[in-house]
């Protein structure tokens, strides 16, 4: 199985460039970050998606077999290091099949010997819906809802253009400002966090840099603004490789959303993915079921009525090294209430 693009070389590396080191065992990339406060000095490694699971590998010897490799890895990790998590690379179809393999993780943890226990805070986005890129366009179009497929059409019929831009482009910086200006503005309205201008430029640097190479992990990473008569209204930033295409993030503004820009924008992603050849196109994180009362459920409607199938993860797993772990899982947990639950009802005040 090809890499998840969490995995690959360029990913780790763009990600070494903020704050994390990078371990290779047995082919897998482990990141690792240190954290150094006052009297406080701690690493975490992390494992996005990997290792895989092996053809017919019941779930128990796929725990055993992170046992085994966690003992291996422990060796070349900081001796400070509380814990090693995994995001287990388990695609199920289903939210219910991936809460019940999540519900027997106790029961393996028992049988196997590994240690190993749900974090509540999930790294990578545990639910997401793919799109088929093998099928044509005008399949493509045929599977989405007919309301997605008319707003499509209806931006462009109204005059909304979409521009594609990299770090090449003759007006990169300008465009740059112009997507964060978008994203802050999404960031205030949707109560969403997001890093400084500086992530995003290096990011579609390496991205430049990586689409002229020779190497088989040829990454492109494009910017896609979506304007009308010169202002510009919504933007995303995508990945593609050859195995998949990845809607990273998205921004809007908050005028003339009337003439759905946010679609076109979309659709021409997905176009320019099936062109460059990747396999599917992931929208990368929405809310597991179609529930109204979901703070995201607009999230929920809008990814899903491109027609991809879903897919459910279970997210992200701890195997404690250190009796500092249940301290520090205690901390984080804290952590992630206050900004999930008290800063965004402050926020929507």
């Amino acid at each position: 199985m090809a890499k998840r693009f969490q995995q690959s070389d360029f990913w780790c590396d763009f990600k070494c460039a903020h704050g994390w080191s990078k371990i290779s065992e047995s082919g897998v990339n482990v990141l690792v970050r240190t954290f150094k406060k006052a009297f406080l000095h701690f690493s975490l490694a992390y494992i996005p998606l990997a290792p895989e699971r092996e053809e017919g590998e019941g779930e128990d010897s796929y725990i055993s077999r992170l046992g085994e490799f966690s003992s291996r890895l422990k060796k070349s990790l900081p001796k400070n290091t509380l814990c090693i998590r995994y995001d287990i690379p388990f695609d199920f179809p289903t939210p219910e099949e991936r809460d019940s393999f999540v519900a027997r993780t106790g029961e393996l943890s028992k049988s196997t010997g590994v240690h190993i226990k749900k974090n509540k805070v999930d790294i990578q986005p545990p639910d997401s819906t793919f799109l088929d890129l093998s099928k044509s366009e005008d399949d493509l179009l045929a599977s989405m809802k007919n309301k997605w497929r008319y707003n499509v059409r209806y931006a462009a019929k109204h005059g909304v253009e979409v521009r594609s831009v990299t770090a090449d482009s003759p007006d990169f910086e300008k465009d740059l400002d112009s997507f964060y200006e978008l994203y802050k503005t999404t960031a205030s309205r949707d109560g969403i966090g997001l890093h400084p201008k500086s992530y995003y430029k290096d990011l579609l640097e390496r991205g430049a840099k990586s689409e002229k190479s020779d190497s088989d992990e040829k990454t492109k990473i494009t910017l896609y603004i979506a304007s009308h008569e010169g202002e510009d209204l919504a933007a995303i930033i995508t990945l593609f490789q050859k195995n998949e295409a990845i809607y990273l993030y998205g921004c809007s503004g908050n005028n003339k959303r009337n003439l759905m820009p946010a679609y076109l924008v979309q659709w021409t992603a997905i176009r320019e993915a099936k062109a460059f050849g990747s396999r599917i196109y992931d929208f990368y994180g929405m809310p597991p079921t179609d529930d109204e009362n979901h703070p995201m459920h607009g999230l929920y409607l809008f990814k899903t009525g491109f027609g991809g199938a879903h897919v459910h993860r279970p997210g992200s797993f701890d195997i404690p090294l250190s009796p500092l772990y249940s301290l520090y899982s205690t901390a984080e947990n804290l952590r992630a209430f206050w900004h999930k639950k008290i800063m965004k009802k402050i926020r929507g005040r």
